[in-house]
């Protein structure tokens, strides 16, 4: 199912998703650091996210671009939407995505924008279902978004023409 691709050709664009606090208590007391989540896209079909932990933000945020860029994979997309429903899992995160006529824009909130932006798709309707963990949406969105076939892949796992799938 992983269908990696090389983010050296394209020109990607980061967005932070979310940035967290996390505080480890060790013998001497407190070590404070921060985990970033950040997905990247190119806008048109190539998505990934990743995460990264560090003392500072700028470097979390660095981080996570560099394991978002090693995550990079293709996804099935009409000229501004996608091909059909579907709905990912991810824990407890469910999240749907539905194709929508064109003018409609992306009707999504926080975590799955991000994500459904940087893929390129520029009208859909989407629902969050279950929990609000930006990681878990993230993971069902990227779920959801790699289920996505389209009309040759069908017509080739059915053994039969494309214009008998599409009639």
């Amino acid at each position: 199912m992983a269908r990696r691709i090389d983010a050296a050709g394209l020109t990607l664009k980061d967005q932070v998703i979310s940035i967290n606090r996390v505080t480890k208590v060790v013998k001497g007391g407190k070590n404070l650091s921060f985990s970033a989540l950040v997905v990247v896209g190119d806008g048109s079909g190539h998505v990934g996210y990743g995460a990264g932990k560090a003392r500072e933000v700028p470097m979390a945020i660095r981080k996570a671009i560099e394991a978002a860029k090693k995550a990079l994979v293709k996804v099935n997309i009409t000229s501004t939407s996608i091909p059909h429903a579907v709905v990912g899992h991810f824990g407890a995160g469910k999240v749907l995505l539905k194709p929508a006529p064109p003018g409609t824009g992306v009707i999504a909130g926080g975590a799955v924008r991000a994500v459904v932006e940087a893929a390129g798709i520029q009208n859909v309707l989407t629902k969050s279902l279950g929990t609000t963990n930006p990681h878990n949406v993230v993971k069902a969105t990227m779920d959801a978004l790699l289920k996505l076939r389209n009309s040759e892949e069908v017509a080739a796992t059915r053994g039969k023409a494309l214009e008998e799938i599409t009639a």
